[in-house]
């Protein structure tokens, strides 16, 4: 894991499942890492095992995401690699959805993703060097029924994705998008003896995240999707 050519890390969005094993791995690979959510109590676990530093944001809000960057380069510099996995979901007809709580979730997903990159970028262009790692979903290529607001977030997230990598990938600054193409098994979870490994493990996901990590800048992958062996295509 010291292979890993980056020396610092902020993962916004943070949580038990994929960001979890993240940050396992990357403080295994001896980088510092603050872990940043709306809500960083249920962090404490985390914390606790991985010695990561926990810091409150609101990922739709242009000026904490701002403070958020700030507050990590105080705490361990700026960070070499950002990883994006915060998202808004709200379901339900389009007919009846409320407009603000369909803001929220948009504004969570795709504007919170776009001030991330932004702070990022403006970090990493002068030092010529970065990596910035976005999480999809199915939703982001397939817009499913009720679930209108979710699918614009991840299509405006891979959008992002797409036009960052190609503006920011000459000056040293790998962009990516993960594609999470199914169903994350929650921790505890074991799948049917029939059917083993048909939910994706969280630490395989990671392991995917250090491997683009670790691409040498003359084959960047923009994009990668991660689905379950069993898949029907």
């Amino acid at each position: 894991m010291t292979d890993i050519p980056y020396r610092s890390a902020l993962v916004i969005g943070a949580g038990s499942g994929i960001s979890g094993s993240l940050i396992r791995l990357l403080r295994s690979g001896g980088l510092p890492v603050v872990i940043a959510a709306r809500n960083t109590e249920k962090l404490a676990p985390l914390v606790d095992e991985t010695g990561a530093i926990a810091l409150n944001v609101d990922a739709s809000d242009a000026a904490e995401v701002e403070r958020l960057f700030i507050e990590t380069e105080a705490r361990i510099g700026a960070p070499e690699v950002v990883i994006y996995n915060a998202s808004g979901r709200v379901r339900g007809p389009i007919a009846d959805l409320d407009p603000k709580e369909v803001e929220r979730a948009v504004g969570v997903s795709a504007l919170g993703a776009f001030y991330s990159v932004q702070q990022a970028a403006k970090r990493m262009i002068p030092a010529g060097k970065g990596a910035i790692l976005l999480t999809g979903a199915t939703a982001g290529v397939k817009g499913f029924a009720l679930s209108s607001p979710f699918a614009m977030g991840k299509f405006a997230l891979r959008g992002l994705a797409q036009s960052a990598a190609r503006e920011l990938a000459p000056k040293g600054i790998h962009v990516a998008h993960v594609l999470v193409d199914g169903r994350v098994r929650p921790k505890g979870h074991t799948d049917p003896t029939d059917r083993p490994d048909s939910t994706l493990d969280p630490d395989a996901i990671a392991q995917t995240y250090v491997d683009l990590l670790r691409q040498h800048r003359s084959a960047w992958s923009w994009e990668i999707e991660v689905r379950p062996w069993l898949e029907t295509f």
